[in-house]
């Protein structure tokens, strides 16, 4: 061949393959398939958050699925619960968390960190500076390389367990520091067994006086010398004990030399942290158990499977994934004949059976318990009967725990995730007892922490509201979600079969969100003790008679009849323009209750999406309700906005707070194609999927396809939708139909079908409707 031949074959084959390219391209959404979904988390995603602005409020959680200690690089002082952020320069130590948010901050806390030449052992003199670019953080994995001290540090977890492996240079002077944090701790060097034990007793509250995490360590390693200290103070002692103590573990190493330590705990003693650590790790590797905890994320990752999208979209639907399988946490553990026991954080006491914690129900009824109900009903029995135990053990069902009950949000939510699991086929606890602390919730409230119980469960039950004027803060947003609860235990006192009179009363109960209801601006509002309205009313202030939003948030806190608060404001077409309004109006906001913009105001105000604040809970449904009013083409615009507008797989990844995998369940819910707006009803509602097929991996066996064909980022409008090849005209899907899998196919267009959905009969269920 001449060479101007060769010239143009190699011309016309550069050609051809980027037009190729150029073709996946364009439709690269249907050339991405993910192989190992593990790679596709990024557990920074969140991290670039603060008090005054939150972009997620996360930290890299090293752990296992639902594991009882996480680990999490440590960059600023110990007890701040912004305890890793994105923008920090320094790394403290590796610490072992259990916080579940910056707000509730952690508790159990200690740390692992390694320096060479002169010994630093305070926080402040001991950072060192690290680069994103010299760190690898994934859910199984965590390593980072200390510049100051030229020691590379890798941890790998198991559930109640992990391995550290420090990688240190040529050093007669390299150390292992163990941090027993404040507010109590203790340390034991034991040299002959190159073994440290010891306890830390921090926390933020909800703990009982007996409250200890003892840990045991391990190394493969000999100690060359050893020190304790107290405070500030460094001491030529193994031994140690006070308000803040830790351990100082000399080598002299190598050049590349590797120390491995084997860590553990337990919440019940140091013989069962001993256990711990000998049944989870053993003799492994480091390797070794890193394999384990990678193939227990991509175990539970992959029963969704997704293919399409962009690889953003991806990363982002398996980030949040990640999130929502971290919370609520394992608080139990299995003693020497493997039973299930645990330390009750509420009496203090070693009792058989489940425990679970570091959950906060008023962020997470709303999608991520039903997402258990779905993917994870084992779990969900184990939970419930967690619940069993701690109101045995403290006379009351938890709201917020941490790990015990802590003073934090508002409503008796518990009841809500109670009803959905029982009407859902999770039976596999005591319900009556379960049913008993329900109806205790609602006659009363603790005296000590007014979050557990209802606090102005008296007024509620007299009048059908809390009042405005009787010293109650968020007053408003109690009675809406009180309500909904209410209808929650009328459904389980029906499920149940419990008298009819009791029956009646919680389905009246359930309707006495119409009470806070004004027709002057069809929204809900503030009332006084007399029946009166509060004067001055601005429906764009925050707090007061609401929590952490306004009156366009909370007005549609009436999840379980849609219908009715419908008809309040007149109708299908009043209904969709209120709607409307949420996304017209401006994002302006009155602080006067906090006496500055809070977080979630700010965060809400330049997202330019008007009064719609997606970074907080109460209104996160609210995009969906266009379906109980004839209009799904606009649930469809606005979800598939607020997935491309609102998350990244970044470390400014979210529009606020994360909160235990709820903001992460509104993405992952939603990128499926469906929405569980009312738990405690048997339905989801449809929005706009993502992904061109995702495959559903059921815990009774069935697999659930979701396929989208045409489906593209300016394609968010459903055509058509078919249930195994049948026409299927509602706007959502009951939940046996959902279990009993199958092919539910979507054909996406860049245009709306105004004709699809627009029947009564293809509405969603709602409580007025029903009862008719």
């Amino acid at each position: 061949m001449s060479l101007k031949n060769k010239v143009r074959g190699i011309v016309l084959f550069g050609i051809s393959a980027v037009l190729i390219l150029n073709s996946c391209n364009q439709k690269v959404e249907h050339c991405l398939q993910v192989d190992d979904p593990v790679e596709y988390v990024n557990t920074l995603m969140g991290t670039d958050s603060e008090f005054a602005l939150s972009n997620g409020n996360t930290y890299p959680a090293v752990a296992t699925p639902w594991g009882m200690n996480f680990w999490t690089p440590q960059t600023n002082k110990m007890g701040d619960g912004w305890g890793y952020q994105y923008d920090a320069h320094k790394i403290r130590g590796i610490k072992q968390t259990h916080q579940p948010s910056p707000w509730i901050n952690d508790y159990a806390a200690f740390s692992l960190m390694a320096v060479t030449g002169e010994l630093k052992f305070k926080e402040e003199e001991r950072q060192s500076w690290f680069s994103h670019k010299a760190e690898t953080a994934k859910p199984h994995y965590y390593q980072v390389y200390l510049a100051d001290y030229d020691v590379n540090v890798e941890v790998t977890p198991t559930e109640r367990a992990a391995q550290f492996r420090f990688t240190f240079p040529e050093n007669e002077s390299s150390y292992v520091l163990v941090d027993g944090f404040h507010q109590g701790s203790y340390v034991k060097i034991i040299p002959e067994e190159n073994k440290v034990i010891g306890y830390c007793r921090n926390n933020s509250g909800g703990v009982p006086e007996n409250f200890h995490n003892y840990f045991v360590i391990e190394f493969d390693k000999a100690f060359s010398e050893v020190q304790t200290w107290n405070k500030d103070e460094l001491q030529n002692s193994a031994e140690a004990e006070g308000y803040h103590v830790g351990a100082v573990l000399k080598f002299k190493t190598q050049k590349g030399e590797k120390v491995h330590a084997k860590v553990a705990s337990s919440f019940i003693s140091y013989e069962q942290a001993q256990l711990n650590l000998n049944r989870e790790i053993g003799n492994d590797s480091f390797d070794s158990t890193k394999e384990k905890a990678h193939k227990a994320w991509e175990t539970e990752l992959n029963k969704i499977k997704i293919e399409g999208g962009t690889i953003d979209q991806q990363r982002i639907f398996y980030s949040t994934l990640y999130r929502v399988l971290l919370f609520p946490r394992k608080f139990f553990e299995y003693n020497e004949n493997n039973e299930v026991v645990h330390y009750s954080p509420y009496n203090g006491e070693v009792l058989p059976g489940y425990m679970f914690t570091d959950n906060g129900f008023w962020d997470t009824f709303r999608a991520v318990f039903p997402f258990f109900t779905i993917m994870y009903p084992e779990l969900n029995n184990q939970i419930m009967e967690g619940l069993v135990n701690a109101y045995k053990e403290s006379g009351w069902l938890p709201e917020w725990a941490s790990p015990g009950h802590r003073g934090c949000m508002i409503g008796s939510n518990s009841a809500v995730n109670i009803a959905d699991a029982y009407l859902k086929g999770m039976r596999d606890y005591d319900i009556e007892t379960l049913y008993e602390a329900i109806l205790k919730n609602t006659e009363s409230y603790n005296e000590e922490i007014t979050s557990v119980g209802r606090f102005g469960a008296s007024y509620y039950n007299e009048l059908g509201y809390v009042p405005y004027n009787v010293g109650i803060h968020e007053n408003a947003a109690r009675t809406l979600e009180y309500a909904f609860a209410d209808y929650n235990i009328y459904k389980l006192a029906k499920a149940l079969g419990k008298p009819q009179e009791e029956i009646d009363l919680f389905a009246k109960r359930a309707q006495n969100y119409r009470n806070l209801f004004c027709s002057d601006n069809n929204l809900m509002r503030g009332k006084n003790a007399d029946g009166t309205f509060q004067e001055p009313f601005s429906a764009f202030k925050w707090g007061g008679a609401f929590t952490e939003g306004n009156s366009w948030h909370y007005t549609w806190s009436v999840f379980h009849d849609v219908e009715g608060l419908k008809n309040l404001m007149g109708g299908n077409e009043a209904f969709v323009g209120m709607l409307d309004k949420v996304f017209d109006l401006p994002p302006v906001f009155d602080d006067s209750y906090y006496g500055f913009p809070i977080h979630e105001i700010r965060e809400m105000q330049i997202m330019n999406m008007g009064q719609y604040a997606h970074g907080n809970q109460p209104i996160q449904h609210m995009p969906y309700l266009y379906t109980y009013a004839g209009q799904p083409w606009k649930t469809q615009y606005r979800v598939r906005e607020i997935m491309d507008k609102l998350y990244t797989p970044n470390p400014d990844g979210y529009c606020g707070d994360e909160d235990n995998g709820q903001t992460s369940a509104w993405y992952v819910f939603s990128a499926m194609g469906f929405y569980p707006v009312c738990p405690g009803e048997d339905m989801y509602v449809f929005g706009s999927p993502v992904f061109d097929k995702v495959t559903v991996q059921l815990p009774n066996g069935n697999e659930l396809v979701i396929a989208s064909d045409n489906n593209s980022k300016e394609n968010v409008y459903v055509q058509n939708l078919t249930l195994n090849g049948v026409q299927w005209d509602k706007n959502y899907i009951e939940h046996e139909a959902l279990l009993k899998g199958g092919l539910l196919k979507f054909t996406m267009g860049a245009d709306p079908n105004t004709k699809r959905g627009v029947s009564a009969d293809t509405y969603p269920p709602s409580m007025s409707t029903e009862i008719e």
